[in-house]
């Protein structure tokens, strides 16, 4: 492994750090997925190395996505991220399988197209976590309730998303 750095999340975030320099929001919503995928791969038992890498690397390619492509669709992110993030990950000493798998979660983290793995539903779900109240109307419980019955895909993600965004109001609370 000559010339590779050891790996561990920790480094990881370090790379993708400085891979967005001063974008501190994706930054922030990367570290807030990775926080989500690792409470849900506690209850689920996903492999910990996959499920923190994808979550770390999911959206690396938004820049070259805005960049090339003039938007930050996940459409585009899923084409540009997988060889952003594979240049990242060949500076450790990940075993390949583990590489492979975590591209192809990134290149299906806004689609999910291509795979069904229990890594890539625990990473599916942290980024729906983090991405519901930026993108819904918390106050619409009944859609909200919907959309975590339809989108979550871990028994896991689903209790947490449901204990965030559906608790009762103080008037519906039981005594």
């Amino acid at each position: 492994m000559s010339g590779r750095t050891t790996y561990s999340t920790d480094e990881l975030i370090e790379r993708m750090k400085s891979y967005f320099g001063d974008d501190e929001r994706r930054i922030a919503h990367a570290l807030a997925v990775l926080d989500n995928a690792k409470a849900i791969n506690a209850a689920e038992g996903a492999d910990s190395v996959v499920v923190e890498a994808a979550a770390v690397l999911h959206d690396i390619g938004i820049h070259e996505a805005e960049r090339k492509h003039g938007s930050s669709a996940g459409n585009f992110q899923e084409i540009e991220g997988p060889p952003i993030a594979a240049g990242i990950l060949a500076e450790f000493d990940l075993p390949s399988d583990k590489m492979e798998h975590v591209l192809k979660i990134i290149a299906n983290h806004h689609s999910a197209r291509d795979i069904d793995t229990l890594e890539f539903r625990a990473l599916w779900d942290a980024d729906w976590l983090v991405n519901i109240p930026d993108e819904f109307d918390l106050n619409d419980t009944g859609r909200i309730s919907r959309l975590i019955e339809k989108v979550f895909k871990t028994n896991t993600g689903g209790k947490l998303a449901a204990e965030r965004f559906l608790q009762p109001t103080p008037d519906e609370r039981k005594y």
